[in-house]
């Protein structure tokens, strides 16, 4: 049961914010680690993460160190003017994920937006499609964002509703479907880029086939496309890779970050790209006051740092065997649980019950009461990520909890 305060901080809440979260009823005040703590002190396993934007624990402390650090120096200058981090910032960042150019920006939307402009851009100018008829293609069960342009072609129609009139210029496709991907390519010469999440998390942390993004470059390639890689939830170490497109063995042309790009303090974004596909963008085609600021620019490269540095990508990949072995082993005896999927530390169970059913929101209250957070996503799914800090003794404490949980539906 909520007390009275927790009662009267969610009603202050609702009242002043507007009604676009349904939150699950448990107000946080700290957080350190793997763990966040409520306003009466109590302890929880964070397995949501911030969506991955905490991927090396709340509230890091070398990060936390930078942070202050140049809080107390240079906050922001806009791009009017050079400052002493942006470039040593990129140069570290690009060098990390292989790549010549990054555009910041601030939140992953953001960074989605500038890909479909930068994307279109190079179509008609280096691919000589004819004006305004650049198409970009995406795949259905996406998640890129809610702003009016990504609204468009989300497959959550709820998005959609009364948020017309919609952009046009894209096209949805079956996802994990190289055939489907094929024949689009094969039949319409006014593609311009392909948009895809290597995992899709919002939509359920839905794992393609092995090899899948590997053809999907492959046609790319062939057909003159670019391959824009939404990473902004996978990427960071969070699937046991420094970014899930390496599972595949792949380069895409475009990789999007964000949340874990930040490590939880501030909003950090991007767009990491090739010379050759950044030089189409000139002085006043994009931009943002914030992107590239000076405290920005050293918590992305900390964040990143932190992450090569405590080899995240290997925590994340060996206990995510451990975490979906674990669960694994019980599909066969609690009815409720239908199957366990994920890579690394980005995992979800999929519940046997409707995606409209209580079930999943009331296993997550009893987990909470028990002492760890998570939320359900698509209706009957629970998604689990938690901090890429984690031990295995922990993991496995967290583990119990999730069990017991689900035993009792």
């Amino acid at each position: 049961m909520l007390t009275h305060l927790e009662k009267s901080l969610i009603k202050k809440e609702e009242t002043f914010c507007s009604n676009t979260y349904h939150p699950l009823p448990v107000v946080l005040k700290k957080g350190k680690g793997v763990f966040v703590w409520d306003i009466h002190n109590k302890k929880y396993f964070d397995f949501l993460s911030a969506y991955s934007a905490v991927n090396q624990g709340h509230c890091n402390k070398k990060i936390l160190n930078t942070f202050i650090k140049q809080a107390k120096k240079l906050t922001l200058t806009s791009r009017a003017f050079y400052n002493n981090e942006l470039g040593s910032s990129l140069e570290y960042i690009t060098e990390v994920f292989g790549y010549e150019k990054m555009l910041p920006m601030n939140s992953g939307a953001e960074a989605v937006e500038a890909a479909i402009k930068i994307c279109r851009k190079w179509g008609y100018e280096i691919k000589k499609v004819k004006t305004d008829m650049a198409k970009i293609l995406v795949c259905n069960g996406n998640f890129h964002g809610r702003t009016t342009t990504v609204v468009s072609f989300s497959s959550h129609h709820g998005s959609k509703e009364h948020f017309g009139p919609l952009t046009g210029g894209f096209e949805i496709i079956a996802y994990n479907n190289v055939s489907a991907l094929q024949r689009k390519l094969e039949s319409d010469k006014n593609i311009v880029g392909f948009l895809v999440e290597p995992i899709q998390g919002e939509g359920g942390v839905v794992v393609p086939d092995d090899g899948y993004l590997k053809k999907c470059k492959s046609l790319c390639e062939k057909h003159n496309v670019l391959l824009i890689a939404d990473e902004i939830q996978t990427g960071v170490c969070r699937t046991g890779k420094l970014l899930a497109s390496h599972h595949d063995d792949i380069k895409p042309d475009l990789v999007i970050l964000g949340k874990a790009l930040s490590g939880g303090f501030y909003p950090v974004s991007g767009v990491l790209t090739s010379k050759e596909i950044m030089s189409v963008m000139k002085v006043g085609q994009h931009g943002s006051t914030f992107g590239g600021n000076p405290l920005a620019c050293v918590v992305a490269k900390e964040a990143v740092k932190y992450s090569v540095e405590k080899k995240l990508s290997e925590r994340a990949n060996n206990l995510g065997i451990i975490f979906r072995n674990y669960l694994d082993a019980l599909v066969d005896e609690i009815p409720i649980m239908k199957s366990v999927r994920g890579k690394g530390l980005l995992n979800a169970i999929v519940l046997d019950c409707s995606e409209e059913s209580e079930i999943p929101w009331n296993i997550c209250l009893d987990m909470r009461d028990n002492g760890l957070i998570a939320k359900p996503t698509q209706g009957n799914k629970i998604r689990f990520a938690p901090p890429l800090v984690i031990t295995e003794k922990q993991l496995q404490k967290a583990l119990k909890i999730i069990e017991n949980s689900l035993r009792k539906f």
